[in-house]
């Protein structure tokens, strides 16, 4: 930050944080208590969970062993939100958090008062903590999303079809056709390039090679998705991976999650409530076996995460969403895990995922860049996962 007085850098980083923290209290406003307490499946967690576990990140890794004399507001906390550090201690089992109908929000909202205003005081002195506080934004910025993606799937399994918040004036354009860019193929380089920030798992940069490639310029839209639909799409096991046939039967897949036929036609659950599907909007909510089944229905593929890394600047509509690729999430050569609790953030999890990128409507600013590396299991649906198609050039 070239130019910058010393006051001027703190009250950039006051601000920031006070910033991210106020969103996700934003984010939550709208939900009554009895919504941010239900848990509908073991993958989601509560909004409240959100907001404590957000908070317990800050007091853990920077303000106990940081903060002179800073005093944790609720020892079984510890136990509580801890999420997947197996080097912090034991932890409440995640698809049991439902069940933690207390602490109330009203009491979450004090312990997350009470760290931010430590953080507050914290941030305002000399410390060497920097990294750790933008993990630690970054984090509350990434759960930011999942606590959209997490109500949404509760709301739709209510009955009454409940919105989140009031519905946005449709978007009446007529669908893009579908165009390619080719891109030749060679040497090139991907990962963390050192600039702003990234996560352990983006880097470190390396050399991979690259046959040449065409993609889509767009993601698949809701009416292509039809299309495989009405062709019989979800019952031709040629379509489909083994484990995304045997997905379909076992599950009763014939859509996208949250799409369901009222009066014959298609409707899909939204934040703002159930609304037509539009043809036009990119198809959301599909895994990755729906996808590949897509891609191949389509004579295509789904793109490789590094030609979709060299793609990413051409790519006029990154961001609506995420979008599978066909590269399992593995660790790039010479990766290492960084040392103690925090080393679990990522790399524990490079087994029998699935590699996104991009971003979505629900990515907070400053999640959407080329080297994001989204994972997710093949038959995971509630996240907000579409499709952009990718084919081999000879």
């Amino acid at each position: 930050m070239p130019n910058l007085t010393l006051p001027s850098v703190l009250a950039h980083g006051l601000d920031r944080f006070q910033t991210v923290r106020s969103r996700t209290e934003e984010l939550a406003a709208p939900l009554s208590a009895e919504d941010q307490t239900v848990q509908s499946m073991p993958d989601a967690s509560p909004t409240k969970w959100h907001l404590a576990h957000t908070t317990w990140f800050f007091e853990t890794f920077v303000l106990r062993p940081h903060a002179t004399g800073y005093r944790p507001f609720d020892p079984a906390f510890d136990y509580l939100f801890n999420s997947y550090y197996e080097a912090v201690g034991p932890r409440h089992p995640r698809p049991q958090r439902g069940m933690i109908t207390r602490p109330g929000v009203e009491e979450v909202m004090a312990y997350r008062r009470h760290v931010t205003g430590a953080m507050l005081e914290f941030l305002a002195g000399e410390h060497d903590a920097h990294g750790l506080i933008e993990l630690g934004l970054q984090h509350e910025q990434q759960h930011q999303e999942l606590i959209l993606m997490d109500i949404k799937h509760a709301l739709s399994m209510n009955p009454l079809r409940p919105a989140y918040r009031p519905a946005k004036p449709p978007d009446l354009r007529a669908a893009e056709p579908l165009a390619w860019r080719e891109f030749e193929g060679g040497l090139v380089e991907i990962g963390y390039d050192g600039r702003g920030f990234a996560f352990d798992n983006e880097g470190p940069r390396h050399r991979c090679w690259l046959d040449s490639f065409a993609i889509a310029m767009r993601p698949v839209n809701c009416g292509e998705y039809l299309a495989f639909m009405k062709e019989g799409g979800y019952r031709r096991a040629e379509f489909w991976l083994s484990a995304g046939w045997d997905c379909v039967n076992r599950n009763g897949w014939e859509a996208p999650l949250y799409w369901e036929q009222k009066d014959g036609a298609w409707c899909v659950f939204t934040l703002s409530g159930l609304e037509p599907v539009d043809p036009a909007r990119p198809v959301c909510h599909v895994s990755a076996f729906e996808a590949a089944a897509f891609a191949k229905w389509a004579g295509k593929r789904l793109p490789r995460e590094a030609e979709w890394e060299t793609a990413a600047d051409a790519l006029p509509e990154c961001g609506a969403v995420w979008e599978w690729t066909a590269s399992p999430y593995v660790a790039y050569p010479g990766y290492r895990e960084p040392p103690g609790a925090i080393g679990e953030y990522n790399g524990k999890f490079m087994a029998s995922q699935m590699v996104l990128r991009g971003g979505c409507s629900a990515t907070p600013e400053g999640h959407v860049r080329p080297t994001y590396r989204n994972f997710f299991p093949p038959d995971a649906r509630w996240m907000f996962g579409g499709i952009r198609l990718a084919e081999d050039l000879r």
